[in-house]
């Protein structure tokens, strides 16, 4: 399966970010299963018009984050992994409620606060 990738030009976002943030979000919904070979780091940039060095970039950080991994001359799987990101943001949302109920924040600030955070993230 070759994963439908694309790079916008006029995207404010660095090109390995895109990468990045399709990949993960691939991973995430299904449309990239588990054990989904992805292209040559030569391949993808080929195919998206980005030097390799971009692909490289992306695909380290999605294998530090554990979303892919690289089994040596068999090529970069998207790993298990999915499940375990979204667990993990999980975790990290009840850890943050929980700190900002102690803090006394109702839900409504605390929405907007994370909206905020949120928006300030995507929009880098």
């Amino acid at each position: 399966m070759n994963p439908d990738l694309r790079i916008d030009p006029e995207d404010a976002t660095a090109p390995y970010e895109q990468i990045c943030r399709q990949i993960a979000a691939g991973s995430n919904d299904g449309t990239l299963p588990v054990g989904t070979k992805l292209p040559t780091v030569r391949g993808l940039a080929e195919q998206l018009g980005v030097a390799p060095g971009t692909v490289a970039k992306a695909y380290t950080r999605l294998e530090q984050s554990g979303l892919i991994e690289t089994r040596g001359r068999a090529g970069t799987f998207v790993s298990s992994s999915g499940d375990r990101s979204q667990a993990e943001t999980a975790a990290a949302a009840a850890e943050f409620a929980e700190r900002t109920r102690h803090l006394g924040l109702d839900q409504d600030t605390l929405l907007a606060v994370v909206r905020a955070a949120v928006s300030n993230v995507h929009s880098r």
